[in-house]
């Protein structure tokens, strides 16, 4: 099963609050078959203990631990929020949402960071047209 495909990526979504956009991160690994309706709460738990914001208008949304049977198979969703939704006074324009299971955590988690913490693929992210430009660049 592949980490990342054209069916876990949304485009132009927009969300009332922070606590919708993570439902929705969750929803797609459920829907697509990564993970168990029982992670979204595991990744909402996150966020009230530990803000999943970081920096850049980049959230990544992600479970409490990766010793979970909630996580089917490893797997990435990713939303993209052109007009931005509020995480505690910071506007969050992109969202990966994380399912990683056992070791793939910690190396999806650096994989994704290292390509989110340059602004230009932010930002061609954030302005993608096309789930596949997405794929393209979180792919390469």
């Amino acid at each position: 099963m592949d980490v990342l495909t054209t069916n876990n990526i949304m485009l132009n979504a927009s969300f009332n609050n922070k606590w919708e956009s993570i439902k929705a991160c969750g929803q797609i690994l459920q829907q697509y078959g990564y993970v168990q309706a029982s992670y979204i709460e595991e990744m909402i738990e996150r966020e009230k203990s530990v803000s999943v914001y970081i920096g850049n208008n980049v959230a990544i949304p992600h479970g409490i631990t990766t010793n979970t049977d909630s996580i089917l198979h490893s797997g990435l969703s990713v939303i993209q929020v052109p007009e931005g939704v509020d995480f505690d006074g910071n506007a969050v324009k992109l969202l990966v949402g994380i399912a990683g299971k056992g070791e793939d955590h910690i190396a999806l988690l650096s994989k994704i960071a290292l390509i989110l913490m340059d602004e230009k693929n932010v930002a061609l992210l954030v302005n993608a047209e096309t789930k596949a430009e997405i794929l393209a660049i979180l792919q390469d």
